[in-house]
């Protein structure tokens, strides 16, 4: 290389270095906002689509998280997880389904997963800056899945001034992409452990099925 290219070279890679970087500093701090937070709830609507296979749906829900436990509500499932065990519950039936989930199964399930996860399992990179629908300033960051996962990327994208996540993209390698977005978030919201765990006592007509 002449002197010219490798100055260019060097530049580019100083660049990427510092995209990098700076990718890696706003996750911290998001990951840092979630653990200082003491327990989040969060109202949200979530659209899924694929083009491939030709379905779009579109509905809201709500989630209280502390720490790896949540408790996820939607219009037609309740999920429970004490950070081992999912207890999940369809309204169409009267059975709750017990299982110990993988890691790519929890991120799909609950997507705030990835502030506890995301140096494991993803690349990161600094896509640059946005307006979230709050009207607030937001970073937005990619990750991009490493290693054999059925997520292919993320797309984040973060409140400058709370470090907290506003929407989130998450797209699948067969083609399934879902579009989350954060309508309100109340923080120190400091559940119990119970809360986090499914009770037949409030549900004497359901069967527990044991998948573990």
């Amino acid at each position: 290389m002449n002197r010219t290219t490798t100055i260019l070279f060097f530049y580019c890679v100083s660049i990427a270095v510092c995209m990098a970087q700076n990718a890696e500093t706003i996750l911290d701090n998001a990951a840092q906002a979630y653990e200082k937070a003491n327990g989040i709830s969060v109202q949200f609507n979530i659209r899924i689509q694929s083009e491939k296979q030709g379905f779009s749906e579109s509905f809201e829900g709500t989630i209280q998280m502390r720490g790896d436990k949540f408790v996820l509500i939607t219009p037609d499932m309740r999920t429970w997880y004490d950070g081992t065990t999912l207890w999940t519950l369809l309204d169409a039936t009267d059975e709750v389904n017990l299982t110990t989930p993988s890691g790519d199964e929890l991120q799909l399930i609950n997507p705030m997963y990835l502030f506890r996860t995301y140096k494991q399992g993803f690349n990161y990179s600094y896509t640059g800056e946005s307006t979230a629908d709050s009207g607030k300033s937001a970073y937005d960051v990619q990750l991009t899945s490493k290693g054999r996962s059925d997520i292919d990327k993320i797309e984040v994208q973060i409140e400058k001034t709370s470090s907290l996540p506003a929407r989130m993209s998450v797209y699948m390698k067969n083609g399934v992409q879902s579009l989350i977005r954060i309508s309100k978030m109340q923080m120190g919201v400091n559940q119990p452990d119970s809360f986090f765990v499914f009770n037949p006592n409030e549900y004497p007509e359901v069967i527990e099925i044991d998948l573990r």
